[in-house]
């Protein structure tokens, strides 16, 4: 790959020069976060930042996702960035906090700040491309619906996609480290358990149904799966987070709704654990003449990285920065819905260190008080743009 070696350092230094611009991007993202697949103000801000670099794009208004283009003709690398926040009370006490409610405790301001970065790099270089990059500011990440929505509304096709790249921060990891893994991220099948009973006054239960109690029998057996039924090799990881019913003491309510996640990388360890949780719940609510549906609310795959192309990304990485660090083990029970893109073309996905110096103020994604590392926004805007340039060549 000619890429390789003196490009990408002068690839980092170009991006490094861009700093202050960037940041600012990213602060101005950071104040102005929004959740789900309706992200009006981000995608003006996006579209306003591409059309001032000069890069075509095209707005998917169904979604909120914003698709650049760069270059012409050949093969097609896709470049993720994902842009949604979370519904989370800001906590950091940065000058550039959100004040609305929500926040970008994942990080994602910084990687639709690192892709407008891409979007720069690759428009000066634009001419030394050996084929197409397309750029996807993504929404509805942390919902699971943003890319779904992208791959139906055909993300991958004109021109066709023929491999996909993302990145994502990690705030509890030193700067200048890499992870990824060939299944780096589980599968994850989200359910709604609506419990229907027959309600009453609290003072004569013998009349009606408690659909409490049902769904306390319900969660307790669905706990019991991963402890009693899958082996500690099969990693698998079961939650229910959300348990309502009622809204005054002394009312046997109609309804109570169950709401959880489980978190697998094998396909038939997560196709065993879902007949399960549905054997358990009608079952058990039979016993206890009630009834019970199951809405899914998400059902995602693991995010699989291409081998081949693992190699080729580790060698791009090292030509921005030799000292960089790739720690090739990273597995992890999180889910991330770039998986749609990896099931159909290949792809790879690597994991960036973002923590602060001061390793006492880390935390965890999604923490109110999560703080990123702004100086690793050149290393991997020069990634990015090193993977696709390379990847491009590699390929023609």
């Amino acid at each position: 790959m000619k890429g390789v070696g003196v490009m990408g350092h002068q690839l980092l230094q170009e991006a490094k020069n861009m700093q202050e611009e960037v940041v600012a991007w990213r602060r101005d993202l950071h104040r102005i976060p929004e959740i789900g697949i309706k992200l009006p103000q981000t995608v003006a801000y996006v579209t306003e930042k591409l059309a001032e670099i000069g890069v075509p794009y095209e707005v998917y208004e169904d979604c909120s996702c914003v698709v650049g283009m760069i270059g012409k003709g050949g093969k097609c690398i896709l470049l993720r960035g994902d842009m949604d926040g979370l519904p989370v009370e800001e906590a950091s006490e940065v000058p550039f906090a959100s004040t609305n409610g929500c926040m970008h405790a994942c990080g994602h301001d910084m990687h639709a700040a690192t892709l407008l970065s891409v979007a720069k790099l690759l428009k000066v270089h634009e001419q030394e491309l050996k084929g197409t990059v397309k750029l996807i500011f993504q929404s509805g990440e942390e919902t699971f619906a943003g890319a779904k929505a992208a791959v139906e509304r055909g993300v991958l096709e004109n021109p066709k996609v023929d491999a996909a790249f993302a990145m994502h921060v990690f705030a509890a990891m030193p700067s200048k480290m890499l992870g990824y893994g060939i299944c780096s991220m589980a599968a994850v099948y989200g359910f709604k358990i609506i419990v229907t009973g027959k309600g009453c006054h609290g003072s004569t239960p013998e009349q009606g149904v408690d659909p409490i109690t049902v769904g306390a029998h319900i969660l307790l057996g669905l706990q019991e799966l991963i402890s009693r039924e899958i082996s500690a090799f099969d990693e698998a990881t079961l939650t229910v987070g959300h348990f309502e019913g009622g809204s005054t003491a002394n009312v046997i309510p109609e309804k109570a709704v169950l709401e959880g996640t489980l978190r697998t990388f094998k396909p038939e360890v997560r196709a065993y654990i879902i007949q399960r949780i549905h054997e358990i719940t009608e079952t058990v609510a039979k016993v206890y003449r009630a009834s019970a549906e199951i809405e899914v609310l998400s059902d995602v795959p693991s995010v699989i990285c291409d081998a081949n192309m693992a190699e080729e990304v580790c060698k791009s990485v090292h030509a921005v920065d030799e000292e960089l660090s790739i720690w090739p083990k990273l597995r992890a029970m999180g889910s991330e819905d770039f998986a749609f893109y990896s099931e159909k073309v290949p792809a790879m996905y690597l994991g960036i260190g973002a923590g602060v110096p001061d390793q006492s103020k880390w935390a965890a994604q999604h923490n109110p008080k999560i703080l990123f590392n702004e100086d690793v926004l050149p290393y991997s805007a020069a990634i990015y743009t090193q993977v696709a340039m390379d990847w491009l060549e590699a390929h023609q």
